[in-house]
């Protein structure tokens, strides 16, 4: 968790800056400091983070927009920190791809044990994803180190959830998964959102399969889950 670099979009300097005291005291010394919409897309753009910590209502922005690109691009865990406390306004954060909603005002220890929670699970994923692995199945090649698919003949990358989620299948070759057991490993959230898992098992079946709509290779398991088909190796 040391090793991590977190990126923090917050306009209140005192915030801001109480947040990074409080996080190098874990030890956590990557800390880059945004206070505009701006600023953190020109890092976000240049930079790769295992965190980040975003403030909804900024000068020049919404930070629901950041959320929005970084998880297009990254898997890494994504607080809001923000004073806006409805249940919509929750529900938009979560849609928007955050893990959590912290309210301002908050406690300080709180924040950082819920950082530490979630970084120190991703941080884990991150290792065991660089070990390096090649999964075969009878129909696709999954090389984990290159985060790439093959599938007859016809390579393509694959990242952020789809990533985790094949590699999760591939570890559990042939066993039913529920739709929870999914979720938490993959998202490694605690609120449970059946629609999520299942908009992703279809994305990951138009890679994979022959034809989508009649899946052989990870198939349904009424009533609970999913299954991967197949022998991997």
């Amino acid at each position: 968790m040391q090793n991590a670099t977190i990126l923090v979009l917050e306009d209140e300097r005192a915030i801001a800056e109480m947040i990074e005291i409080i996080l190098r005291k874990e030890g956590i010394d990557n800390i880059i400091l945004c206070s505009t919409v701006q600023d953190a897309m020109r890092k976000i753009e240049r930079e790769k983070f295992d965190f980040y910590l975003l403030d909804i209502m900024l000068p020049d922005g919404n930070g629901l927009e950041i959320a929005k690109y970084i998880r297009e691009k990254s898997d890494a865990p994504i607080f809001f920190l923000t004073a806006k406390s409805s249940d919509a306004d929750k529900l938009r954060g979560f849609m928007n791809g955050a893990d959590d909603y912290i309210i301002k005002p908050f406690n300080p220890l709180e924040l950082v044990a819920r950082v530490k929670v979630q970084l120190t699970r991703y941080m884990k994923k991150k290792a065991d994803v660089q070990e390096g692995h090649i999964y075969t199945c009878d129909r696709f090649v999954f090389n984990v180190d290159a985060a790439e698919i093959e599938v007859d003949g016809k390579k393509d990358i694959i990242s952020g959830r789809l990533f985790h989620l094949l590699k999760y299948l591939c570890e559990n070759v042939g066993q039913v998964l529920s739709k929870e057991q999914i979720y938490e490993r993959v998202w490694g959230d605690y609120i449970f959102d059946d629609n999520t898992v299942m908009v992703h098992i279809r994305k990951l079946r138009e890679k994979v399969e022959k034809d989508p709509g009649k899946p052989t290779c990870i198939v349904t398991v009424r009533g609970i889950g999913y299954k991967l088909v197949g022998d991997v190796h």
